[in-house]
C-alpha cells in the first residue's frame, strides 16, 4: 500500500437533532454523570460501570453490556470541554485484552434555537469502514432517542 493510499481518510459520521431543552440542559446531559448514566447508551443495553473526567485532558472509560450480556468496552480522552456549546473526545472500543482499538474523533456542537430549543450537531471520523460507520449511526441513533426521552422527562421536572 503506498503511503498516499494509508493517508486517505475514512469515511465519516454526522448527525443533526433538535431538542426541545435549553442549551445548558443538553451539554450537562453530555458532562454530568446523573444525567449521562440516564440515557448514554444505545437501545436495550445498560451501563454497569461508567468513569469520567469531563475536562479538556481528561478521560473517560464505560462499559456499554448489549442484551445478550455481552460487555463492550469504551475508552477515550477529551480533546476540548466548552461549556454550554462544544465537546471534542476520541472513541476508541477495547480488545479483549482492554488495549484500544482503532480511534475515531467525536465533535458535539450545540446551538441555541430560542424558545428552550438546541440543535446537536454530531460528527465522528474517521472510521476504517463504511459498516463500522453504519453500526455506530445505529447506535449514536438509538442514544439521541434515549436522550430525547430523557430531556422531555427532564423538561417536565422543570416545568
Amino acid at each position: 500500500m503506498s503511503a498516499e493510499a494509508s493517508a486517505k481518510p475514512g469515511p465519516e459520521l454526522t448527525i443533526r437533532r433538535v431538542f426541545d431543552a435549553p442549551m445548558k440542559l443538553v451539554f450537562d446531559c453530555w458532562t454530568q454523570k446523573q444525567h449521562m448514566s440516564k440515557w448514554f447508551f444505545p437501545k436495550d443495553f445498560t451501563v454497569p460501570l461508567s468513569q469520567a473526567d469531563v475536562r479538556t485532558g481528561g478521560s473517560y472509560r464505560s462499559c456499554l453490556r448489549a442484551p445478550d450480556g455481552t460487555d463492550h468496552w469504551v475508552t477515550g480522552t477529551y480533546k476540548e470541554v466548552t461549556p454550554h456549546d462544544r465537546l471534542v473526545f476520541t472513541h476508541a472500543w477495547e480488545d479483549e485484552t482492554g488495549q484500544p482499538k482503532h480511534e475515531t474523533l467525536v465533535t458535539i456542537t450545540l446551538k441555541d434555537l430560542g424558545n428552550g430549543r438546541t440543535q446537536l450537531t454530531f460528527h465522528q471520523a474517521f472510521f476504517p469502514s463504511e459498516a463500522s460507520r453504519d453500526g455506530h449511526a445505529d447506535g449514536w441513533n438509538e442514544t439521541f432517542e434515549n436522550l430525547e426521552a430523557y430531556l422531555a422527562r427532564k423538561e417536565e421536572a422543570f416545568s
